[in-house]
């Protein structure tokens, strides 16, 4: 399918969107099977979640404050070069509800509500679980650098609802997790309708209204499904996927400059919180970010074709989840026993072959042993059944 140019008219946009929903779809699935796989988006998730892991590791505000828990002194000190590296791998969060926006509107297009709940909870849960309860044994084992939690805390994470219950995680990283499923929950109302371009705009749109409203509306109710924090990240993976899937448009750039200008504020106060970076770096990252996104939704970098980048890919889910807490216990531990660089180093590896394993050994398991048992549970409830 020809890609349309940036320069198409207006009249050509209105009409896109006056296409029926048959219309905007009936060669599209054709062309995305012709498309290669997309690998340089599992390398660029990897590359998020090692931004993160060094950030925790070695560039937090909370890791440079003398006398803290996870190093002796200020780890500035101990390493200057990772620190001024580190200080900016906070952003890996936006990148991530970046790419979450374009592959979940990748991977639910043409899907029922059935299979995308489905989906999600396979997706999201066996490793989860796995985090949780590893976590918490980690600090029975290893006792006075993080307060370990009650019972019916740890038991509350499992449900991964524990931020709308007002309870601690059990490892910080886990607020992300509280993005992602409201995000899902608005993206389902599309998916029931149907997935095609016309609405996804739309939806885009009306998110980025109530997005720019909710700080201003003081309603806690429109801020919480709203959440203007983290929406126009989603946002921008939306109108990226339908960049790759239907060709770029002046209306899709208007929405991914839209949530650039948004993100630019969003990022001034993420710096202001963290302590620990600046401002014009941190755009000037997410700015990069972005432009490879585009580059691969307008199909210039379809002949890098690294099948590893899939493996790297499976690996990020679970190192999210594994490292802080754990990672920065261990550090606590360990610091005196080398240096400070190779501990870390070490550590990361350490954590991308755990997460190796918990793909391989928990999550491809459960995952089909789950699939399998909610489908039964699914076809139960069709009409018919008594």
């Amino acid at each position: 399918m020809p890609r349309p140019s940036i320069a198409m008219s207006g009249v050509a946009v209105a009409e896109r969107l006056r296409q029926t929903p048959k219309a905007r779809t009936s060669d599209a699935p054709a062309a995305a099977r012709r498309r290669p796989r997309l690998y340089l988006v599992d390398g660029i998730r990897l590359a998020a979640a090692l931004l993160v892991v060094m950030h925790h590791f070695a560039g937090t505000k909370r890791a440079n404050q003398p006398g803290n828990v996870f190093w002796d002194r200020p780890v500035q000190d101990i390493m200057p070069t990772v620190f001024r590296v580190a200080s900016f791998g906070w952003i890996g969060v936006e990148i991530f509800f970046v790419i979450s926006g374009f592959v979940i509107c990748m991977s639910c297009w043409g899907r029922t509500p059935r299979q995308f709940f489905v989906s999600r909870v396979i997706r999201l849960y066996p490793a989860y679980w796995f985090a949780v309860l590893f976590t918490t044994g980690v600090l029975i084992a290893v006792p006075g650098v993080w307060d370990r939690l009650a019972a019916r805390d740890v038991l509350m994470n499992l449900t991964m609802l524990q931020t709308g219950s007002r309870v601690p995680h059990v490892d910080a990283v886990y607020w992300t997790l509280w993005s992602e499923l409201r995000f899902y929950l608005l993206f389902l109302a599309v998916v029931a309708m149907g997935l095609t371009y016309r609405r996804v705009v739309a939806f885009c749109c009306v998110w980025g209204a109530a997005a720019m409203l909710a700080p201003i509306a003081k309603l806690p109710l429109l801020t919480l499904v709203a959440q203007p924090d983290g929406a126009w990240y989603f946002i921008a993976g939306l109108a990226l996927y339908l960049m790759y899937r239907f060709g770029q448009d002046l209306l899709l750039w208007g929405i991914l400059g839209m949530s650039w200008l948004m993100a630019q504020h969003e990022l001034a106060e993420r710096v202001v919180y963290e302590g620990v970076s600046s401002w014009r770096g941190a755009v000037g990252i997410y700015t990069v970010f972005l432009l490879a996104m585009v580059a691969i939704a307008l199909g210039r970098a379809d002949r890098f074709q690294w099948r590893w980048l899939a493996t790297a890919g499976c690996l990020t889910y679970p190192l999210y989840l594994l490292h802080y807490v754990v990672g920065t216990t261990l550090i606590n531990r360990l610091r005196d026993t080398m240096d400070a660089r190779l501990l870390v180093l070490t550590l990361t590896a350490g954590f991308l072959l755990l997460s190796w394993l918990v793909h391989r050994f928990v999550e491809r398991p459960v995952s089909r042993a789950m699939k399998r048992g909610l489908d039964t549970s699914f076809a139960r409830l069709r009409p018919g059944r008594t």
